[in-house]
């Protein structure tokens, strides 16, 4: 029964917009209104330094590991319009090769 819940939930990774700064933050959930609650309420160290935000970007994962992988990759990224080209799109291409 635990294993069907598991493979019932829904995942998400997600982009804020820091309204002063322009910086982007890029995480996952399992819990999407909850952790976006969280940083509106300063919980975590990166939220509370860089201020309020706007929720820029939002995608549906079929899994935590998937998303997991995929923010990592997003984070490794160096070059700001390549995270400006996935708001833009809609989507994190590289997840459907």
């Amino acid at each position: 029964m635990a294993s069907g819940l598991a493979s019932e939930m829904r995942t998400f990774i997600y982009i804020l917009q820091f309204k002063k700064s322009g910086r982007f933050y890029v995480g996952s959930t399992t819990d999407l209104e909850r952790r976006i609650r969280q940083h509106k309420r300063k919980h975590t160290a990166t939220t509370n330094r860089f201020g309020d935000f706007d929720v820029v970007f939002i995608q549906e994962i079929e899994s935590l590991e998937r998303a997991r992988w995929a923010e990592r990759k997003i984070k490794s990224w160096k070059r700001r319009d390549f995270i400006e080209k996935v708001i833009k799109d809609g989507k994190i291409s590289f997840l459907e090769e």
